[in-house]
């Protein structure tokens, strides 16, 4: 029964508090439980809240029963990335550099789900700066782990939080996405994520070179719970000075699953990188049956150029702006692998920034270009499934633009709506992740193809392997 009940949607938790069959409390209890037990293998946490949390499931109970809940968020659990700002507590961003002072005030995200009643769990992983698509740091000292498989990654750098909920810990994670961040922990870890139009979900403070290409987002279990998520962080916040204007109300209520009459665009070496075989047959295995299911589905090229020759020096002057605010007496503690890069963006100059900036007006004009025949985009969201968790990140053996964000990272510097959808599973039983690519402020497009898709793909809804091992 408490598997069950860990694993309840939004609408799920709500109709049971209506009907006073659940109590916020009982439901925060059973996820903390659940966290406290699996954490010591799952490294998914920066901290654990609970009395937090239970301060805010009673606030939520109260409100349940007295029949003025907040909204389909009251009382729901959910976990914060911990490079986001939330009031009382400390924001590492997963470095050791980083000051423990609590933060002054919730970013606008926290606000905004505070207001809606969620309970926090705590804060979950990421790789220093979130400068990886695999999360470990010297921080947490370790790599978080993927349930699917414990030797594995569950991607990053919003990788905590995607490992949390595979593992049945919170009914939503918030992440944030600045190269893959949220699409590839979801695909690694087989729960759902969007990365929504950049500007969409305001945030605070941000700053330096990614400012502009950093776009915060759900992941869930379902597509329905990413919407209603994405709903409530839209709220709008004056702070972010990039933030898109306010949506109009309801603008993601009654979601329709949808895939007749749109046209599907199907990249299968999207920017001229393909997927290894096992992740190419689990993605033509989902493109097979859309069009089984009748679906228009047309293959096309590889819609724009290899981008590491248009944006390694841009990637790189980005960690050097970070690198600038760290003592150097202080440097030593860094990831080496984010001190190398940072280092030599040190050497970028000015011209080399504004031509990475002229770039990413010609991928826009590219992806752009598709969307004029297309209503959607569809890839692979990574190359390869869950890679080791201990590998060594933009390697010989992992290399940043070949395996890791080549799919996702497009859509980041033209700040393209896409999400990565449970499609299937790999030969050796890990999860693929199908990116749904909409066109500027399509949000809502995507997610309709997204709940069509989901209902089709039937992704298997078992419990991954930590939770067997454990019994």
């Amino acid at each position: 029964m408490s598997d069950e009940i860990l694993l309840l949607s939004l609408s799920g938790l709500a109709e049971r508090y209506r009907s006073g069959a659940l109590s916020p409390v009982e439901v925060a209890g059973l996820h903390l439980d659940r966290l406290e037990r699996l954490e010591p293998r799952l490294l998914a946490f920066q901290r654990i809240e609970r009395a937090g949390a239970l301060l805010q499931a009673r606030l939520a109970e109260a409100r349940w029963r007295a029949g003025a809940p907040l909204g389909l968020l009251d009382g729901a659990p959910m976990t914060i990335k911990d490079n986001v700002d939330m009031a009382g507590q400390p924001t590492r961003s997963g470095s050791t550099t980083t000051p423990d002072a609590p933060a002054a005030a919730d970013a606008p995200v926290v606000a905004r789900l505070r207001e809606a009643g969620a309970v926090f769990l705590g804060k979950t992983t990421t790789p220093e700066f979130g400068w990886k698509g695999i999360t470990d740091s010297t921080l947490r000292g370790g790599a978080t782990r993927n349930p699917w498989n414990l030797d594995r990654s569950p991607g990053g750098s919003s990788g905590g939080g995607a490992a949390a909920l595979a593992a049945g810990i919170g009914t939503v994670a918030f992440g944030n996405d600045g190269g893959g961040s949220i699409r590839i922990p979801a695909a690694f870890s087989g729960v759902f994520g969007i990365k929504p139009q950049f500007g969409r979900v305001p945030h605070y403070p941000l700053e330096g070179l990614f400012a502009t290409t950093i776009a915060g987002g759900p992941l869930a279990r379902s597509v329905a719970d990413a919407a209603a998520a994405l709903a409530v962080m839209a709220g709008p916040d004056t702070r972010d000075w990039h933030a898109l204007p306010p949506p109009p109300a309801g603008w993601l209520d009654r979601l329709q699953p949808r895939l007749a009459g749109l046209r599907l665009a199907y990249a299968p070496a999207l920017g001229g990188i393909a997927p290894d075989p096992a992740m190419a047959a689990a993605i033509g295995a989902a493109i097979a049956a859309l069009r089984d299911a009748g679906a228009t589905v047309t293959e096309v090229g590889p819609v724009f150029a290899p981008l590491r020759p248009r944006f390694e020096a841009y990637w790189k002057a980005g960690f050097a702006s970070r690198l600038r605010q760290i003592p150097p007496a202080r440097r030593d503690e860094l990831d080496p692998g984010f001190r190398r890069l940072a280092e030599e963006g040190l050497a970028v100059g000015v011209e080399e920034i504004l031509a990475g900036e002229v770039e990413r007006a010609r991928l826009h004009r590219e992806v752009a270009a598709l969307f004029e025949g297309h209503d959607l985009l569809l890839s692979a969201a990574t190359p390869h499934a869950a890679p080791p968790a201990d590998i060594a990140y933009h390697s010989q053996g992992y290399d940043r633009w070949a395996d890791a964000v080549p799919y996702s990272v497009p859509f980041n510097l033209t700040g393209h709506p896409a999400a990565s959808l449970p499609c299937g599973l790999t030969a050796d039983g890990l999860p693929a992740g199908l990116q749904v690519v909409g066109p500027a402020y399509g949000e809502r497009a995507v997610l309709e193809a997204c709940a069509a898709m989901e209902q089709l793909f039937a992704f298997p809804a078992r419990y991954p392997a930590l939770l067997a091992s454990l019994g």
